[in-house]
């Protein structure tokens, strides 16, 4: 079986594949990196959590074969598919989802864009360069919660319940994932990921992952923008306007 770990950018992603991707070791999956090694799959599993990127019928058959024979734990950023629909259906994808107040989201994918800038290595958010952009670029991804919402049979996580109710929230996600949340190497996992212990560690992409912090940092203008555009949206995802 293979586990599908999807997010919203900037939402506690990075920390959510890593916390599923070593509990599931606990269980004997395999790492997804030597999957992808083993497969020759680096043209489709990408960066160090091995992203899959669009879930296409091609790029999921190709996870698929892999996952005849092996279990293993894979990311994503993308909208639900008829595929992965059809391979959830089957028991062949186990997926979860998380999320975060897509004005928190957006503000932090700004800045770390403009910070990679800063160094000389631009990355996936370097051209959101201006607030427009930056709107435009979320409006996709809160299109796309709205799909995963819809989806049957998928784990739905904010990141603000995991950030300020740990131990619940990983206790949901202990169970979904059919995991024995007694078990001493569950515990550790659990443990090694909580908030605060997991910070500076490679490829969780924290920096500041603060609750509302789009309240200081945009202008009153921009904030009624955001509200205009949002509307529709917020109520649903538990946020007040």
């Amino acid at each position: 079986m293979i586990v599908l770990s999807v997010g919203m950018p900037r939402a506690g992603s990075g920390w959510h594949y890593n916390l599923i991707h070593d509990l599931m070791e606990t269980a004997g999956y395999v790492d997804a990196r030597e999957i992808r090694r083993r497969y020759r799959l680096q043209s489709i599993l990408t960066e160090v959590n091995c992203n899959i990127g669009a879930l296409s019928a091609r790029r999921l058959a190709m996870v698929a074969l892999p996952g005849l024979f092996h279990n293993f734990v894979i990311k994503a950023h993308a909208g639900p598919s008829p595929s992965s629909r059809l391979l959830a259906g089957l028991g062949t994808l186990k997926i979860t989802y998380i999320y975060r107040d897509p004005r928190d989201a957006m503000l932090s994918a700004y800045e770390f864009g403009q910070r990679a800038l800063t160094k000389g290595r631009p990355n996936a958010f370097s051209h959101l360069s201006s607030f427009e952009k930056c709107v435009d670029f979320m409006m996709e991804y809160v299109r796309i919660w709205e799909k995963w919402m819809q989806e049957k049979n998928v784990l739905i996580a904010r990141y603000e319940d995991l950030l300020t109710n740990y131990e619940a929230e990983s206790a949901k996600l202990v169970n979904y994932l059919k995991l024995d949340g007694s078990s001493p190497a569950v515990r550790t996992v659990v443990d090694k990921y909580r908030p605060g212990a997991a910070d500076g560690q490679q490829g969780l992409h924290f920096y500041k992952g603060k609750i509302g912090r789009f309240r200081e940092a945009y202008s009153e203008e921009q904030k009624r923008l955001l509200k205009e555009k949002l509307s529709p949206y917020l109520t649903r995802m538990g946020y007040e306007e």
